[in-house]
Parts: structure tokens; C-alpha cells; sequence
């Protein structure tokens, strides 16, 4: 395993990570997800991603039971939790990024996680109805509780993330330290043209999501439709109509033939490719069964095959890849 700090902090998380999201509590039994988890951790990831939303709170407890369970020392591994949508309810006050919810959320995320304190806490998305200003303070004071020990946003824009540093900076606070964006081969807009400033001025780290667009680069969609797949789940129709289209499949039987003519596997390929991004600091794995992620956890091999002129040809066949002209 290949360990990358995250952002400019000091903390090193694996290259590769595993989250529970629609997996957790919802698509796989219990005893599935342990397993899951110790693969995992045996492999040498050390960071594993939740969030208060994740099935209603039951990721949470699925993980922390598990955690409880396998009695790791603490300093061996880092877990998240993200505030913003609310568990079971969803009442005034219970959902957002108020200071009222920031707190409450996380004293609950960590009561379901059976943790003191996690690792990393995210904004899960930008609360339009919450002042920048009072969730900067709030994310500083659940810092100096010590409820969390570094602070980040999810699926923010840059405007957004530069207007908490710019606060935190004038009033010396705790800044943000990671973003966890959306990326992979067919979605890169925020990581390589949008977010490059922040990583230039404020060192931002970066834990993404969705490396394989929701399964969709790894191929199984090519010539079918699996009922069991995520592209399947009621909650999941706006991903489904935004990716699984008939450009995108065309795409993804262009890179079935780069990864073939590597000798790798396409779901590998597309890790090793966002793995390829010097900012990325870990990439979040999900999986439903032992064999995938066992297979997919040797990504990092893949990465020194991609060379320039590999990487072009992705780029030609995707045509996603932006033109940026930094100042």
C-alpha cells in the first residue's frame, strides 16, 4: 500500500480507501461488511469513510460495531463521518450545516460509531440557508473539543471552500484541510480545472468518490443492465440518467480495450487512473463482495503502466479532459 499526506496536514491516509455508502447497512449483510473491512484493513488501508446520511445512520453502526469488535489500536486507522442530511428524521434543526446540527450530528455519528472522535469531519454539502461564516466557527469548536481532528467539505465549489478559508484565515481559525469531490475518467471538471487554485494557495487534500461512476467503468453495463447492481436502487435514478447513457457505454468499450491491451482489468484501470492525479490523496473504494475488493485493492500496480501516451489515449476516447490555463 501507498500512503499520501493529506493535503499539507501531516496525516497519511492509504492511496486507497473504503467507504460504506449504499453498501453498509442497506445493500450487504453485516458480516459481509466485516469481512469486507478486514480485507481491507489487511491490505494496509487505514481510512474508512461514513457519513451520518449513509442508510439512515446504520452505516455508522454497522462500522462502529465492527470497530468495536476487531479492537484495533486507534492510531492504526482514521474514520469519517460527514454532517449535512440528517439521519433517521429529518425535522428542522436535523438536517444542514447549522452550529445546532454540526454539534448535535456529530455527538450522534460518534455515539453510532461507539468512537471518541473521528478522524475526519466533512460539511456534506454547502448549506445555502447557513452563513459560511457560522459553520467555519462551529467546524473550528467541534476542533478544539476535540470531536474531530481535521475538518473538510463535500461536493463544495471553490468559491465556497476559498470563502471558509478566507474566514478562518481572518479570524484564526481552523481551516478546511480536504475536499471529497466526485472524479473519475468521465467526470473531472472540479479536479483538474476548478479546484487547481485551491490546491495551489491553501494545499487542499482530496478524498474522492465514485472512481468507477457508480460501477459504470468497470464494464458491467456494457451489454446489460444487472438487477443487483447500484444503477438499480430506487435512490439512485438521477446518477443513472446522468451516466448510463449510450455515449458513455461506447466510451467504456473504447477503455475495455486499453485495459486489455495492458493485461489489467477496466474497474483497475480507472482506480489507477485517478490514482495517476498527484492531487488526489486517496481514492474510496466500494465494494459489495470479498473477490472485488480484493481485486481492486492492486490498482496501485496499474499505475506505472500508465504512461503519457496511454494517458492520451484515454483522453482522446473520453474527451472529458478540460482546457485549463492557470494565471
Amino acid at each position: 500500500m501507498e500512503y499520501r499526506r493529506l493535503g499539507k496536514s501531516g496525516l497519511k491516509v492509504s492511496a486507497l480507501s473504503l467507504g460504506s455508502w449504499l453498501t453498509f447497512g442497506q445493500q450487504i449483510e453485516d458480516k459481509v461488511a466485516e469481512e469486507l473491512m478486514d480485507i481491507a484493513y489487511e491490505g494496509g488501508v487505514n481510512f474508512f469513510d461514513n457519513a451520518e446520511g449513509y442508510a439512515g445512520g446504520k452505516s455508522e453502526i454497522v462500522m462502529g460495531n465492527i470497530l468495536k469488535k476487531k479492537k484495533w489500536d486507534r492510531s492504526s486507522y482514521i474514520v469519517s463521518s460527514k454532517i449535512f442530511f440528517g439521519a433517521e428524521e429529518k425535522k428542522p434543526n436535523m438536517i444542514g450545516l447549522s452550529k445546532k446540527h454540526l454539534f448535535e450530528g456529530t455527538h450522534n455519528a460518534l455515539k453510532r460509531l461507539q468512537l471518541d472522535y473521528v478522524d475526519l469531519i466533512y460539511c456534506h454539502r454547502p448549506d445555502k440557508e447557513t452563513p459560511i461564516e457560522e459553520t467555519v466557527w462551529a467546524m473550528h469548536q467541534l476542533i478544539q473539543q476535540g470531536k474531530a481532528l481535521y475538518w473538510g467539505t463535500s461536493e463544495w465549489s471553490a468559491l465556497e471552500i476559498m470563502q471558509a478559508h478566507y474566514f478562518a484565515e481572518k479570524n484564526h481559525l481552523v481551516p478546511p484541510v480536504m475536499e471529497q469531490p466526485q472524479y473519475n475518467m468521465l467526470w473531472r471538471d472540479k479536479m483538474e480545472m476548478e479546484f487547481l487554485l485551491l490546491f495551489r494557495d491553501f494545499g487542499m487534500g482530496t478524498t474522492i468518490w465514485s472512481p468507477m461512476a457508480s460501477g459504470l467503468l468497470s464494464g458491467k453495463y456494457n451489454n446489460a443492465d444487472p438487477k443487483d447492481a447500484r444503477f438499480s436502487m430506487d435512490n439512485l435514478e438521477w446518477l443513472r440518467n446522468r451516466l448510463l447513457v449510450e455515449s458513455n457505454i461506447h466510451k467504456v468499450k473504447l477503455l475495455q480495450a486499453i485495459a486489455e491491451k495492458l493485461n489489467t482489468s477496466l474497474a483497475k484501470l480507472a482506480i489507477a487512473w485517478c490514482l495517476k492525479n498527484s492531487h488526489v490523496s486517496t481514492v474510496i473504494l466500494g465494494a459489495s463482495k470479498a473477490v472485488q475488493l480484493k481485486e481492486n485493492l492492486t490498482a496501485l500496480e496499474v499505475v506505472p503502466l500508465l504512461t503519457n501516451e496511454i494517458m492520451m489515449e484515454i483522453d482522446e476516447i473520453t474527451g472529458t479532459k478540460p482546457q485549463v490555463i492557470i494565471p
